[in-house]
């Protein structure tokens, strides 16, 4: 595994019928989303990404405003857990469902989160093996029942003195979060409805702090 993302969907329609139409990026609304989340930022416009751009480094955004879906990947949702995501950032929300995922294959690191319309948290979870669960709120999602409980493949390649501390991978659930919520992987199964995600193109944008 080798996947890495940290990504921010603001949805008010279902993520993957938008992104399956391979929707027309509006570049007017785009660039005034980002200058929202990035007030006191110096933004210069950069080469274009698309979907698969979803680990930008810091001071880097790919950026998309699509009918009932805008995208931001951002190093902003890279953090350890929800509660590292600067408020203004959950406010841009405004009514919409926001859907916060993140995963770095190196550490085995993986955190999702999901607000309501109203701004509530309806669920968050995140965990590495070096850090344990490091939060949990809200009720599991069925998706995650089957690696909450122990994923017989995993378990099943562990060495009889491998000390993994989870019965589960978390880049394994961190695919699963991905194809329940967006109706996509990384890496992973690819199904015939899935997106191009070579086709969801974003904007590039260099943010740097006045």
């Amino acid at each position: 595994m080798g996947a890495k993302d940290w990504m921010l969907f603001y949805a008010s329609d279902d993520v993957s019928k938008v992104l399956r139409a391979a929707p027309k990026i509006d570049r007017e609304a785009t660039a005034a989303f980002v200058e929202r989340l990035y007030p006191s930022h110096d933004i210069r416009p950069i080469e274009d990404g698309n979907l698969h751009y979803g680990n930008p480094p810091e001071g880097t955004v790919y950026a998309g405003v699509f009918p009932g879906l805008s995208i931001i990947c951002t190093w902003e949702a890279a953090g350890d857990s929800y509660t590292d995501l600067p408020d203004h950032f959950v406010s841009e929300a405004a009514g919409r469902t926001l859907y916060l995922h993140a995963m770095h294959s190196v550490v085995d690191f993986f955190s999702y989160a999901i607000w309501e319309p109203d701004g509530t948290l309806r669920r968050a979870y995140s965990l590495s093996p070096d850090s344990g669960v490091i939060a949990d709120v809200g009720t599991p999602l069925p998706f995650e029942e089957k690696y909450r409980a122990g994923d017989p493949e995993f378990l099943e390649s562990l060495d009889e003195d491998d000390e993994y501390p989870f019965r589960f991978h978390p880049l394994d659930l961190a695919e699963a979060a991905l194809r329940e919520l967006f109706g996509f992987n990384y890496e992973g199964a690819y199904e015939d409805d899935d997106p191009e995600l070579e086709d969801v193109v974003l904007a590039g944008y260099s943010v740097t702090p006045r």
